[in-house]
């Protein structure tokens, strides 16, 4: 086992833990689309999947790695409304979807292609539909030399990526802080939540 597979195994032990995003709650309340599906972008253990099933939602959970993969399906084998999926932001296939969410992964895309992931994730999205996502800031520790590729962006960057939406809400961290695991790094991050603009129909 490679350092980085032991890394995410650990991770994923202590977020099985971990409670589901209160901006998932938030972008379930704004859905105006009238379509009950969410896309999970690097799902993880499942806790985002979790909350979305319980509100009525069919979700399609992905994540590149296979371990996050198994547990999703020993925890969601029995549910018909959850199909969870070992695949990158770039090849998964986006169902129509009025949330989509991103919590912490878009850190990770690669990124030669993501452009071309982001393009796939936000036109799934209807008219009305909710984006919530975070993105890796330019003065994050991980921006350069990290273990794994990392996609980071400047803060236009960031909003250029919007022009289709109304953000509702934009929080920008620039701080030292600890990691999931318990070391400090610097984080500089975006977290973003907006609506999909357009004429609904």
């Amino acid at each position: 086992m490679d350092e980085n597979t032991e890394i995410w195994r650990k991770y994923y032990q202590k977020a099985l833990s971990r409670k589901h995003s209160p901006r998932t709650e938030r972008a379930v309340q704004l859905n105006a689309s009238g379509l009950n599906v969410a896309v999970d972008c690097g799902c993880g253990t499942g806790s985002d999947i979790a909350y979305l099933a319980e509100q009525g939602y069919r979700v399609h959970g992905f994540d590149i790695s296979p371990d996050a993969i198994s547990i999703c399906h020993k925890r969601f084998h029995q549910s018909a409304l959850i199909e969870v999926s070992e695949a990158s932001f770039e090849g998964f296939s986006y169902p129509t979807a009025g949330v989509v969410i991103a919590n912490s992964s878009l850190f990770f895309a690669e990124p030669t292609v993501f452009n071309k992931a982001w393009r796939a994730l936000t036109e799934c999205l209807a008219v009305g539909g909710v984006f919530g996502g975070d993105f890796m800031g330019v003065d994050d520790s991980w921006a350069e030399g990290f273990r794994l590729a990392t996609t980071s962006l400047t803060q236009q960057r960031v909003l250029d990526l919007f022009e289709d939406f109304d953000i509702v809400r934009f929080h920008e961290r620039n701080e030292e802080g600890p990691t999931s695991m318990g070391r400090i790094k610097h984080w500089h991050t975006y977290s973003v939540l907006a609506v999909k603009r357009g004429q609904l129909i």
